[in-house]
């Protein structure tokens, strides 16, 4: 079941996502060769303390940090660790904020240092994909334009597409309906409708769009070890367009 936002409970969602990006502006900062992602999932989580949220990912399912922090071939929920960034490395930071019961999800993919071009385009292409995805999360269009928007600039420009992991729907809970793929025909699938509040957050890969998961349960990476970016906004759908909810 689809559950529609009003205007106020939007409104709460925007707050949180208000800290989220704050958090992400000052997690920019940070990264740069030596700092530990251990380290930023620290900070992450008494940032949001201090502003009287708190993350939503610790204890989910048993995950143990504030945060997902994926390095290079990790397309996804990595653990943070004791390993500093080097030179070269690219990372994304994924965290979903919980403000006084309504939740925001955001995940950046940052550069560490001077990287090499294929993962500056990545990165470049990768956050492009999800803005293409938005602009089409429009009343009266279908989830398929959105999905197909992604793909078909992500493909255009010789990266792959993530299909094991997708968007999802959000408000008092982290996964609600509807599923939001970044690939697939346009013209197909749910209509949208205002009052929707989701996750657009491609992941898109250097090579094969297959991943393969760790021992630990958690950690998925690409099948190939090639390179992998995401970003990802939490949005609402409104007769006025698409409103983000954790703008930077």
């Amino acid at each position: 079941m689809i559950i529609i936002k009003t205007k106020d409970e939007i409104e709460h969602m925007r707050k949180a996502g208000e800290i989220l990006a704050a958090c992400h502006r000052e997690i920019a900062n940070m990264i740069k060769p030596g700092i530990t992602t251990n380290e930023i999932d620290q900070f992450a989580e008494k940032f949001m303390e201090q502003h009287g949220a708190k993350p939503e990912q610790k204890g989910y399912k048993g995950y143990a940090y504030a945060t997902c922090a994926s390095v290079n071939d990790v397309i996804c929920h990595g653990f943070p660790s004791a390993t500093p960034l080097k030179e070269g490395d690219i990372v994304t930071i994924d965290m979903v904020v919980n403000l006084n019961g309504w939740l925001a999800d955001s995940a950046w993919s940052y550069a560490v240092g001077k990287v090499s071009a294929q993962a500056k385009k990545l990165l470049k292409v990768t956050e492009e994909a999800m803005y293409k995805g938005i602009e089409q999360a429009v009343v009266g269009n279908r989830m398929g334009d959105v999905s197909n928007a992604i793909q078909k600039h992500a493909e255009a420009e010789g990266f792959s597409v993530v299909r094991e992991f997708i968007g999802h729907g959000i408000g008092q809970d982290m996964h609600e309906e509807p599923q939001v793929p970044h690939y697939g025909p346009a013209g197909r699938g749910i209509r949208l409708k205002a009052g929707m509040v989701m996750t657009i957050e491609p992941m898109l890969n250097t090579g094969v769009w297959q991943s393969k998961i760790d021992s630990d349960g958690w950690t998925a990476r690409t099948m190939d070890g090639g390179l992998s970016a995401q970003y990802e906004h939490t949005i609402a759908i409104t007769d006025e367009g698409p409103i983000i909810l954790t703008k930077q």
